[in-house]
């Protein structure tokens, strides 16, 4: 068996069609929606009663905030409406609109308190970092729920402390957890508790919790063995993640899968060792592990990294025989490869093929644009890639306004990188420490101490001095 930017290998592979998240609703200009016509009244009233559904469903985080503000919170919202906005907002990790209509789900008359709901809660806390509110959020669910934990709660607690690097917390809770009737902790515990090890890098932490998995009869199941092998990959430690594969392999319960082949390959590659990469492809196709297009994602950008470009471009030829359409994804780190080798001229290629083939560029292909161009010295091209985003339904985001900042701010173009914060601010993004950082540097390479300090000054009035 061969790298597909090699002799391809002869193994058939299912089609992986790209998959789409709508960003924001289109306008309806150009589009013309017809109703049926009907000369009852009941079509009319059906069509009434979906319309308030939706406007009352939209308005419920809107409702939330203002009568937290105003005290006056209404006891008697329908429940569709604001379950289906709590749904959208833990869905979407607005963890500050969720918590702020679960407080006042809390005080409708209909309200029953659910551990699910907890638990839920406490994963998307987790997912967003927020250790505080979902300590916070726990002791609510004791002190004035009475509710019992389960162990999906528990677990929920472990993953939002151990993923902010909270692990002496998220040890602390499994100990709860062994304490508590009916909430020993389990495989899916355990999974989360060691892959916020590897994340944290802390693999000093990884034996004792096999350990005690041991002890309490619990075995490594491929979830756990993937985590370590992609936590290993992840810190560049080869060695030992060749070892964890062993250990796997070993195992005899567990085979390996395509996330564990993914995390080997991406270890690799990252590394620029596109030798071994291309022979655990092999490896593992003669396990029986057919690649994804995920596979086939970071053997690009390997590629691109190490600037072997035909291989690159040959491992595109690949995925289209085998009928793996290229996603989002493919585009974007073919656009970045060639900006951050300053072909334009192909770099501009791929993007224009990406919009031909109906694949939506997202604010990670103009970010890659803007790099490429700011590389090459000709950011009278950024507009032009701004005015793109304003006829289409992509919402920029605060690395995007990082790129566009970053590159005028190392032209001098000082004014444009004003106007830039400016649009920023207009757009919604909240300006971090990287923006505000990027921005002195630049006023202080060009003279500019005073305006330096005005922003410095601005920063520390949001309580967060950066230098």
């Amino acid at each position: 068996m061969h790298s597909p930017a090699g002799c391809p290998a002869t193994t058939s592979s299912r089609a992986i069609r790209p998959s789409f998240v709508p960003m924001a609703q289109r306008g309806s200009r150009g589009r013309e929606q017809r109703l049926p016509s009907s000369s009852s009244s009941a079509p009319d009233a059906e069509l009434a009663s979906i319309l308030r559904a939706e406007a009352a469903v939209s308005g419920v985080s809107r409702k939330a905030t203002a009568a937290v503000s105003q005290q006056q919170q209404s006891t008697r919202l329908w429940p569709r409406a604001v379950l289906e906005a709590l749904d959208s907002a833990v869905a979407s990790c607005h963890w500050e609109s969720a918590l702020e209509i679960f407080e006042l789900m809390r005080k409708q008359r209909w309200y029953e308190p659910r551990t699910r709901t907890y638990a839920r809660l406490l994963m998307m806390l987790g997912k967003c970092r927020q250790p505080g509110p979902a300590a916070a959020l726990f002791r609510v669910m004791l002190s004035e729920e009475r509710l019992a934990p389960t162990v999906d709660v528990y677990t929920a607690l472990v993953g939002a402390y151990g993923y902010s690097g909270m692990l002496d917390e998220a040890l602390a809770t499994v100990e709860l957890m062994k304490g508590a009737a009916d909430c020993k902790p389990d495989e899916y515990t355990f999974s989360i508790l060691i892959n916020c090890c590897c994340k944290s890098r802390r693999f000093d932490l990884i034996p004792p919790v096999l350990d005690e998995m041991s002890y309490l009869g619990i075995g490594c199941n491929v979830v756990i063995h993937n985590a370590i092998i992609d936590g290993y990959g992840k810190a560049g430690m080869l060695a030992e993640m060749g070892t964890a594969l062993c250990n796997m392999l070993e195992d005899g319960d567990n085979v390996p899968d395509i996330y564990t082949m993914n995390s080997i390959i991406w270890a690799y590659g990252n590394r620029g060792r596109v030798d071994d990469m291309e022979k655990w492809y092999s490896e593992f196709q003669l396990m029986g592990v057919e690649p994804d297009s995920r596979t086939f994602n970071i053997m690009i950008k390997s590629y691109g990294k190490a600037n072997m470009h035909e291989k690159m471009m040959m491992v595109l030829k690949y995925m289209k025989r085998r009928f793996f359409s290229p996603t989002a994804a493919t585009f974007n780190i073919i656009i970045e490869c060639f900006g951050r080798a300053g072909d334009i001229e192909k770099m501009e290629y791929y993007f224009r093929l990406m919009k031909i083939q109906g694949i939506k560029p997202n604010p990670i292909t103009y970010c890659s644009l803007v790099n490429g161009y700011s590389k090459a010295g000709i950011l009278d091209k950024v507009p032009a890639i701004i005015r793109q985003t304003e006829n289409t339904d992509v919402v920029l985001d605060t690395p995007f306004f990082n790129c566009v900042i970053n590159a005028y701010a190392k032209s001098g173009d000082i004014k444009i990188m004003e106007e830039m914060l400016q649009l920023m601010k207009e757009k919604k993004c909240k300006p971090g420490k990287v923006i505000y950082t990027t921005m002195i540097q630049a006023y202080i390479a060009h003279g500019m101490d005073e305006a330096a300090k005005l922003l410095e000054i601005e920063v520390d009035s949001f309580g967060n001095r950066l230098l």
